[in-house]
């Protein structure tokens, strides 16, 4: 997955280092990537970076978090490899053809000239930069990084789909609400800060 295909529309250069300056330029310069960045048909290079995000936010979180997973009776290292594999191979992918699915249908009334669904892949995809982070234990950073992340979604929808702000809002607050609130945890981070908030008070 991290092969480029053969001269893709627009494309990037691709392969591990490609995928960490993606990365940073998702971060740093959204506007200019989902721009230049977003090619037709070539959603590959996107489900390798959601893959790789997912991989980095539940690697940490599984060794921060006590209980994180359910225990196996199997070594550590054993339930470490099963359950992110588990996630990293089998839930991630599903879940973001699921969601780029439901961001299709949510964008036909919204937005009638829009992008292909190759494309919602790779928004959806790469709008996930900043949940690297989202495996640390701290409810103010977890919020952040889902925050960014749906800021993220949202600019996406609306460079890529050559849209208004307004209607990227309508075609894309529940498939963010899925993502970062639920899939990365923000509601629950949310949450977790309301109540650490309360406790320094």
């Amino acid at each position: 997955m991290t092969t480029w295909i053969e001269n893709p529309e627009g494309g990037r250069d691709r392969g591990p280092r490609a995928l960490a300056r993606a990365w940073l330029e998702v971060l740093i310069r959204p506007r200019r990537f989902f721009r230049v960045g977003v090619s037709p048909g070539d959603q590959a290079p996107g489900l390798t970076f959601l893959m790789a995000v997912v991989c980095c936010a539940e690697t940490t979180r599984y060794v921060l978090v006590p209980d994180a997973y359910p225990s196996l009776p199997v070594t550590p290292a054993l339930a470490a490899v099963f359950w992110l594999s588990l996630v990293v191979l089998l839930v991630a992918p599903l879940s973001l053809h699921f969601t780029a699915a439901l961001q299709t249908l949510l964008l036909v009334p919204t937005v009638p000239d829009r992008a292909g669904i190759s494309q919602t892949v790779q928004v959806l995809a790469y709008s996930t930069a900043p949940c690297v982070f989202a495996g640390v234990p701290v409810p103010e950073l977890r919020v952040l990084c889902a925050g960014y992340g749906a800021f993220l979604l949202l600019l996406g929808l609306r460079v890529v789909n050559e849209t208004s702000w307004i209607r990227a809002i309508l075609a894309g607050s529940v498939p963010a609400a899925l993502v970062f609130g639920y899939g990365f945890r923000g509601f629950a981070a949310l949450s977790d800060f309301g109540v650490v908030s309360q406790t320094h008070i």
